[in-house]
């Protein structure tokens, strides 16, 4: 079968539908992020099965123009990623922001090799942090998040990598001896700037950003990622 008329996708999220089928939400290539309802997935011996898992790499074809198209064709276009323990979790954390944060239907190319690239790491980086903060990121610019990292909001001018800035939301970063949940060192902005994050430090201060920064996205309803991972933690020990 060849790829042409298919997009690259991956399984965000699945559940039953009726006795037989599934609701599969997908974030595709050119498409993004769409529900599509597949037919029998859950009888014994289809194909779909096993295929329609999370971080399978997919080739996807569908029909219909309404919210809820029909998947058609479905078949693996590489293994799945192999995600284990903190790096599964962190892929289903990823898939959430994605299904809560992006509009359907509307295509994001670049968002999708990002998270080609998250997956990937994920996959094979011996730390998660990294990954994420530079998924996440790339998330706020897609949403259009246009705060600058490099002049202070105030003055305009160039950021010291020596002083300290305090986030004020939908404004930026203003020169501040105030030191708090918002305050950030200049030289953080600017690593946060060219997404580097070989500094422990400076990985720390972009945690403490990205949940600032998403949550008037996210709204008050907690991650259930989030939640589980937090279980399966207590769990363990």
């Amino acid at each position: 079968m060849t790829i042409e008329n298919f997009q690259r996708g991956f399984v965000l999220h699945r559940k039953a539908y009726s006795e037989t089928s599934l609701l599969v939400d997908l974030f595709t290539e050119e498409t993004g992020r769409l529900t599509v309802l597949a037919k029998g997935a859950r009888a014994k011996r289809s194909a779909w099965k096993s295929i329609l898992q999370p971080f399978t790499p997919l080739l996807l074809r569908w029909t219909g123009k309404g919210s809820l198209k029909t998947l058609t064709k479905a078949e693996p276009a590489a293994i799945t990623l192999p995600l284990q323990q903190t790096a599964l979790f962190s892929g289903f954390y990823v898939n959430e922001l994605i299904s809560r944060v992006i509009e359907p239907e509307t295509s994001h190319s670049l968002l999708f090799q990002c998270y080609l690239q998250c997956l990937t790491r994920l996959a094979t980086d011996t730390s998660v942090e990294p990954a994420l903060r530079t998924f996440e990121f790339q998330l706020l610019q897609t949403l259009g998040y246009a705060v600058s990292f490099t002049h202070c909001a105030g003055s305009g001018l160039p950021v010291e990598s020596g002083m300290t800035y305090r986030y004020r939301e939908e404004k930026g970063f203003i020169a501040s001896l105030i030191k708090d949940n918002l305050t950030f060192y200049g030289r953080e902005l600017l690593a946060f700037k060219t997404k580097n994050f070989q500094d422990p430090s400076v990985l720390q201060a972009a945690k403490r950003f990205t949940r600032i920064a998403l949550k008037p996205y996210l709204g008050n309803a907690p991650l259930k990622s989030r939640e589980l991972f937090t279980q399966n933690i207590l769990h363990l020990k």
